[in-house]
């Protein structure tokens, strides 16, 4: 197991690393904005879902025998550019209306928020560095065991990302109000849009 000096600069690691802006915490504050906190929190599920699949194979010695799975990290980083480019141009050219905060949120919109939030984790260069890279600068990965992986690091990386993400959703919604105008949303949208296309030139361009 762990001792606390560990599990403190791996969770400081995780928070600094949730913190800095990025298309994932950009594309949970646009959902928040638009859809409301539902659908917020459904991003967020995504953007965790994907954090603990890379940590998984960090613990798993998946990282040590990379190079075998290059195809799967090539077709993984194309098909989740292909789909951050998709969202880019959903965000840029999205028709702006006046928010209805009353409004009900449909079941598929929610799975299309997690879905998302899980891609652009998945494809996400500062994750993937973050797991494959810095985590092992953090915690010694060949000390960590099945018990370890699953009663402390599970846990405490979903308390640190659903800690920060519930900062980020709640400040969107509270913003909700003062971005009814559509000038603010086209703003925030199309500043979402960049950053995945960023994003997912950023992916591509390491794939080669």
């Amino acid at each position: 197991m762990f001792d606390t000096t560990q599990i403190l600069a791996y969770a400081t690691a995780l928070a600094i690393a949730a913190l800095i802006p990025g298309p994932g915490m950009t594309t949970l504050i646009a959902r928040s904005v638009s859809g409301g906190a539902v659908t917020g929190f459904c991003v967020l599920s995504g953007l965790i879902l994907g954090d603990l699949i890379y940590l998984s194979f960090a613990v798993f010695g998946l990282a040590l025998i990379a190079e075998h799975l290059n195809t799967l990290f090539i077709v993984i980083r194309w098909a989740s550019a292909l789909y951050l480019s998709y969202l880019a141009w959903q965000f840029w050219f999205a028709e702006h209306q006046s928010l209805d905060i009353q409004q009900k949120v449909r079941k598929k919109d929610l799975i299309s928020a997690g879905m998302s939030g899980l891609t652009i984790t998945l494809g996400n260069p500062k994750t993937i560095a973050f797991y494959l890279a810095l985590l092992p600068l953090v915690i010694q990965l060949d000390a960590i065991t099945l018990q370890s992986w699953g009663l402390v690091l599970l846990p405490v990386t979903v308390l640190v990302l659903l800690s920060i993400g519930a900062v980020y959703i709640a400040g969107a919604i509270r913003i909700r109000r003062f971005l009814s105008q559509l000038q603010a949303q086209r703003l925030l949208f199309r500043s979402a849009a960049v950053m995945m296309l960023s994003a997912a030139g950023l992916m591509l361009s390491r794939s080669q």
